[in-house]
Parts: C-alpha cells; structure tokens; sequence
C-alpha cells in the first residue's frame, strides 16, 4: 500500500509507502518472484517457500524460505548472465548479491531489504514503513491512500506501470534481439540506467 505516490520534474517528494506485513502469503505473486531479462527473453526467478502443511492462510511474516536447494547461486549466475554487459551491474551486484547471501530465514525479512536497497540505489525518496494490523481493501484508500496490494501482479499485467506512465522505454542489454521489455525487476532498469534510473522514473510520471 502507498499514501501520495508523488513525483515531481525537479526533485521526488518524500512519500510515505507502507509493506503489507499482515497478510497472508499469496501463491503466483510477486511476493516471492521477479521477472529479468535474460539473453532467451523474460525470464521468472523465485525464491523457494518452505511448505509447512501448505502456505494457505499463512502469514506472510511467517512464511520461511527454502534453502534445501542452492537456488541463490543459481538466481546469482542468471542474473549475472543477463546483466554482465549492462553499463552498471558491476557497481551495484556485490551489494545486491549480499543480501541473497545473507540467506535470511523468512522471506519478508529478504523482500524488505531488497526494496530498501532498491529505493536507496535509485534515489526514490521514500519512507518505507510496515502495517502492524491489516487493512481490508474497502478502508485501505482511507487509511493509506492508495491500495496497490492486488494491482501489482503477474495475471495484471497492464496494472499500475501503465497507469502511471513508467513503461517508457530505455536501455535494455537484448533490446536488439527482442526490443522493450516492460514489466521487469526494478534491477533492469537500475543495472542499466544506474544513477539516471531516478530520471526515469520521475519523467515517466510526467
């Protein structure tokens, strides 16, 4: 959920974003997966779930990760095979790939700091915060401003990006073999554009 998602052409203004941390954990989400770009297209990276009698009606901060598999070394190799030749992947893997390494017990704890990596990489001003209770969708626009819980997803694909204008394109490493590709990782744009990603960001709002 975000409250005044706001930028403006000279500066971003800080906007208050809260992490749903109150929910239960939801199948085929971007709760546990991202989409990069790899040399065959677009290509899906997962982080394994633990299934402890299934993860229906779970908490989302008590679902665990899955670590029988060294599926970390493998999401490293991949997206060091797509983004190798990008003008920044070598400024900004190391800190990224720590986090992975780090090899967190639950999978909120690794989202919330992937996200704050990502906001402080590309200059987003934002305050991050978490939810202590949760919101139903009917009062969340009251209280947060606006809901995004539900709009950002792989079955919507013309969700939010596109209503806010942040599908125009840029730099992509395989643009030539298979043109603009919208609806990936934020690390696309940030292992491609580095320091001008926050330019993008704000002149795709425009």
């Amino acid at each position: 959920m975000a409250k005044e998602f706001t930028l403006s052409p000279d500066r971003v203004i800080p906007s208050i974003v809260y992490i749903e941390a109150c929910e239960n954990y939801q199948k085929q989400s971007y709760r546990n997966r991202c989409v990069i770009y790899s040399q065959s297209g677009p290509e899906a990276l997962s982080f394994p779930v633990v299934h402890e009698n299934g993860t229906h009606k779970i908490p989302i901060a008590d679902i665990k990760i899955d670590y029988g598999k060294d599926w970390v070394t493998r999401h490293q190799r991949a997206i060091a095979s797509a983004y190798g030749t990008s003008a920044f992947f070598e400024y900004y893997k190391d800190d990224l790939f720590a986090l992975l390494d780090r090899r967190p017990e639950r999978l909120f704890d690794l989202n919330l700091s992937i996200i704050r990596f990502f906001i402080e990489k590309t200059g987003l001003s934002v305050d991050l915060r978490v939810t202590d209770r949760f919101i139903l969708p009917q009062e969340a626009e009251a209280v947060y401003g606006t809901d995004l819980r539900e709009v950002i997803h792989p079955k919507r694909p013309d969700g939010i990006m596109g209503s806010l204008g942040l599908e125009k394109p840029y730099f992509q490493v395989f643009s030539g073999r298979y043109g603009f590709v919208r609806n990936l990782s934020i690390m696309d744009l940030l292992f491609n554009e580095g320091p001008d990603s926050i330019s993008f960001l704000k002149n795709g709002i425009l």
